[in-house]
């Protein structure tokens, strides 16, 4: 049975480093959970990952949103499960961060 991982802290202690190790160990994908960090252009402040930072892994709901468009938690939910779903289909885990 698929997992769903989910690691929870304060900004720019750490989380996403630890989401790498733990994804590459177990062959998990990752899904965004920081609000900021759905807005394309909203890196600076929020620690997102470069692309390189992510060492090949996929990661999903960074990026998705202009900042002009808004979110609520109710679209946020819809499409985090999606992204669950989708990485469970594959047999994967999905690690929340």
């Amino acid at each position: 049975m698929s997992k769903v991982i989910v690691i929870c802290g304060a900004t720019a202690t750490g989380k996403s480093d630890i989401a790498i190790e733990i994804a590459q160990e177990i062959g998990a994908e990752i899904i965004n959970a920081d609000s900021m960090q759905l807005y394309r252009g909203m890196d600076i402040g929020t620690a997102k990952l470069t692309v390189e930072e992510r060492k090949g892994i996929p990661h999903h709901l960074l990026d998705v949103l202009d900042v002009s468009e808004d979110s609520t938690v109710a679209w946020y939910q819809e499409q985090a499960r999606a992204a669950i779903t989708e990485i469970h289909g594959r047999g994967k885990d999905a690690v929340i961060v």
